[in-house]
């Protein structure tokens, strides 16, 4: 009867099986060496993963390890090439050995004969030894490398979402831009700093718009992810890891977002927290999550009606002791009223030309402020390495555990404040670009937000109401939307609108109350003189 026989094959990364031809070379060996002992080769087991860990919970040997107990009345041969294909751990190597004494396998290695003899067992210890330590030695001699090389302000472990990386000559594997995510994680970063993204859940729902967005095997952007990304200092080019006591070290590779932009997203995070926006928000409703009840001030909920020949769109207050509750308002003459505030936003063009001319004024002083700033930042920089020489000496000079994590954590938070201050005054150089390309979008919507409102779409619509107003719209079903509180640039528009109107309307009074006057003077004077010569 034939000896049946088995083979096992292992590589220890997908790059060494796609790229190489560790498990196929594996495998003809041990198919060359079975057909030499005249054995009939029944299945092949191979495993792509690394040397360490259990050896017997890994896909390859379990499959093995069941395709035996499955057959527990053949006797099979396990074959594989190396001893340290086996196993690179002690313990791991005599617990495979047991198992396959229980099932009655027995194991042939083409480079090492195994033998029971106390003899051969020791020799097979050593061995299994002198491979756990290479093993370790390898995984001591890898860290220190990625240790040294993250020190060096190069990013080691798999490239954020935004990143790829690329190899550079003299510079190895570095992060590069990685369009078109590059751009999609620069505004989901800028948006939420600014406000355009209201709750990290808008910010979820913005990845989700895009459909090649990375996402999980289940076909989700998970809202921890989100999280994760918004939280990632490797974005505005810093590298900081626990593991290898690195913090706030400038990295090698161009960041994708300012430093300012990251701090702003991260004192968002850690400010009030809001519910996660329901999924069936729709986009029908521009006002929904905006509007909120006048008399009890909660938001308005949305809903479409079934009449007799169409569907309705209304808005209705649900709150069960408010005195509007259950009373509907038409989708229509709600956001016609919010249009009518919105409207009323839009500067004249005189206006807007002396806004454009108090920018250009802004614009020239900045420029002139910039030099005085790069100065005194230079001085600041000089001070806070001053302080970090000194917590430095101290915590070398102290044994005190307490005082050297005291002077650590003080030294990372002067860390990061150098960090914030070199990239502030990295900004303080000549604009790129000219004043009226910087501006002109700004301008542009500051002088006409009721074109973007009535282009009917519904995001532009919610944008223009985060962008003009900086509460919620209360809406009265009575009395309609009352006017809510407007953003700065919107505020500021009106004190010169008023301002101007105040100056005009004095020119006009003084012009009527001067006139007058220059006509009566002449009376005056003649009735005087009347009066003096019939004294006389």
């Amino acid at each position: 009867m034939t000896q049946k026989a088995v083979i096992y094959c292992r590589v220890s990364s997908r790059s060494q099986e796609t790229e190489g031809h560790g498990l196929e070379s594996q495998e003809t060996r041990c198919r060359q060496h079975a057909e030499a002992k005249g054995y009939e080769v029944a299945a092949v087991f191979p495993d792509t993963i690394s040397g360490g860990g259990d050896f017997m919970q890994r896909p390859g040997m379990l499959a093995l390890l069941s395709f035996l107990d499955a057959q527990p009345n053949e006797r099979f041969v396990v074959i594989f090439d190396d001893l340290k294909r086996f196993a690179r751990d002690t313990r791991f190597h005599l617990d495979l050995r047991d198992a396959f004494r229980r099932r009655d396998a027995t194991i042939e290695c083409l480079n090492f004969k195994f033998d029971d003899s106390p003899e051969g067992e020791f020799i097979e210890t050593i061995m299994a030894a002198q491979g756990a330590l290479e093993r370790k030695q390898n995984g001591r001699q890898v860290a220190q490398k990625m240790k040294a090389r993250m020190q060096s302000g190069y990013w080691i472990h798999n490239p954020p979402i935004g990143y790829r990386y690329e190899t550079i000559r003299g510079r190895g594997k570095m992060l590069v831009a990685n369009p078109p995510f590059d751009c999609i994680i620069r505004e989901a970063f800028e948006g939420y700093a600014s406000g355009r993204f209201a709750t990290q859940a808008e910010v979820k729902r913005f990845f989700e718009s895009f459909p090649n967005f990375p996402r999980n095997k289940h076909g989700e952007i998970k809202q921890q992810r989100v999280s994760d990304i918004l939280a990632q200092p490797i974005y505005a080019g810093y590298i900081c890891s626990d593991t290898y006591g690195i913090h706030w070290l400038k990295a090698q590779h161009s960041p994708l977002i300012s430093l300012e932009t990251y701090e702003k997203v991260q004192e968002r995070k850690q400010g009030s927290r809001y519910a996660p926006q329901r999924k069936n928000i729709g986009n029908d409703f521009a006002l929904r999550g905006i509007a909120c009840c006048a008399d009890c001030n909660t938001p308005l909920r949305s809903s479409w009606s079934k009449g007799k020949y169409k569907h309705y769109a209304y808005y209705l207050c649900q709150t069960k002791d408010c005195a509007s509750y259950g009373k509907s308002i038409p989708r229509e003459k709600a956001e016609g009223e919010v249009g009518a505030i919105i409207k009323s936003l839009q500067p004249s063009k005189g206006l807007v030309a002396l806004v454009r001319a108090m920018f250009r004024s802004a614009w020239d002083a900045r420029r002139a402020q910039a030099s005085a700033i790069r100065k005194e930042g230079q001085a600041q920089l000089r001070d806070i390495d001053k302080k970090m020489e000194t917590l430095l000496t101290r915590s070398l000079e102290t044994d005190n555990a307490a005082m050297i994590s005291m002077c650590e954590a003080k030294l990372t938070e002067l860390q990061k404040q150098k960090a914030i201050l070199t990239e502030q005054l990295a900004k303080q150089v000549e604009p790129k670009r000219a004043f009226d390309e910087k501006l002109e979008l700004s301008l542009k919507f500051l002088s006409s937000p009721w074109k973007l409102w009535e282009s009917g779409d519904i995001t532009l619509r919610r944008l223009v109401l985060k962008l003009a107003f900086t509460d919620h719209v209360q809406y009265c079903r009575n009395e309609g939307a009352r006017t809510p509180e407007r953003a700065f640039p919107f505020k500021a528009l009106g004190a010169l609108r008023k301002l101007n109107l105040n100056l005009n309307n004095g020119a006009v009074e003084k012009t009527r109350t001067s006139t007058p006057v220059k006509e009566q003077r002449p009376q005056r004077c003649a009735s005087t003189n009347s009066a003096t010569t019939a004294l006389s």
